[in-house]
């Protein structure tokens, strides 16, 4: 029952990362590689506000998804007048640059050591050390970035942005900064993928930078593609479905280096039949062209 637990905590938190990056990629029409890095941001600002200055984890929940959504605008400045292939590129190097500072930055980040001991969440002295509280704090969390990001779409601030993803020239003749548009979605976003850090972070209460390589960037990407593009009921199929399945290979008796490796290739082969079968993923309304 505990292990069932676990792997829905695991889910909760990679819903949030899938719905803030379908924001991103889904209804604006970014091709956003790097969204890791935020995550990055949001897990180890709250791990280093608790074990430097003894913060609690709900303080370093707003602080770093803020931080994170002000790398989103230090970032998204200069790149979101970039498209396609090289906004790509731009946003993957992002990622790359981020987990480098994690990795080499050793007197801030303790570097590939990681940080231990990270303390776990205590809201007006409870402690929330059972699995089944933590699992309904995550849900909690998962059911506010659901209802924010859906005001977001469904509002006519989120018209604007499928309208910049259909069809941005268009948008810009129609008198909109398509621009700050694009930048305030990429913050959001961001944001989010703080929160996601933080719970994360405070429930493993060890990090290193080995969880937020490009991979993983990979990892909340094709959940975004599977459970489709611009469907917010999507993003949790997508999260749910690659955070259980691999957990099969565990019940199969393969050694931990093989199964690792094997569910890289499960993943590689996914998202080739996807974009054979189904580009749009299993609920999407859209697909890069």
């Amino acid at each position: 029952m505990e292990y069932l637990l676990h792997i829905c905590i695991i889910a909760g938190i990679y819903y949030i990362l899938t719905l803030s990056l379908n924001l991103v990629v889904g209804y604006t029409g970014l091709p956003s590689m790097g969204h890791a890095a935020f995550y990055c941001v949001g897990a180890y600002t709250s791990a280093l506000l608790a074990l430097r200055l003894g913060m609690p984890a709900w303080i370093g929940l707003p602080a770093g998804a803020i931080l994170a959504g002000f790398l989103g605008l230090i970032i998204g400045l200069p790149t979101l007048r970039l498209k396609g292939d090289f906004l790509a590129i731009a946003t993957f190097g992002l990622g790359v640059i981020v987990y480098q500072i994690a990795l080499n930055w050793v007197s801030f980040t303790r570097g590939p050591m990681g940080l231990p001991g990270i303390p776990g969440y205590s809201i007006f002295g409870w402690e929330v050390d059972a699995l089944w509280a933590y699992l309904i704090l995550v849900v909690v969390l998962c059911v506010f970035s659901y209802l924010i990001i859906r005001r977001v779409v469904k509002s006519p601030f989120g018209r604007v942005l499928r309208a910049v993803r259909d069809d941005e020239t268009a948008a810009k003749a129609l008198g909109k900064n398509t621009v700050n548009y694009k930048l305030l979605a990429f913050i959001i976003g961001a944001f989010f993928a703080g929160i996601a850090g933080n719970l994360y972070a405070h429930y493993i209460t060890f990090i290193d930078p080995s969880s937020f390589t490009v991979m993983e960037s990979v990892t909340i990407l094709l959940m975004v593609i599977l459970g489709g593009m611009a469907s917010l009921k999507g993003s949790l199929v997508g999260a749910v479905v690659l955070v259980f399945v691999p957990e099969i290979l565990r019940f199969m008796g393969l050694p931990s280096s093989i199964a690792a490796q094997v569910r890289q290739m499960s993943y590689g082969l996914i998202l080739v039949g996807l974009m054979l079968l189904r580009p749009q993923g299993l609920f999407g309304k859209y697909r890069f062209k």
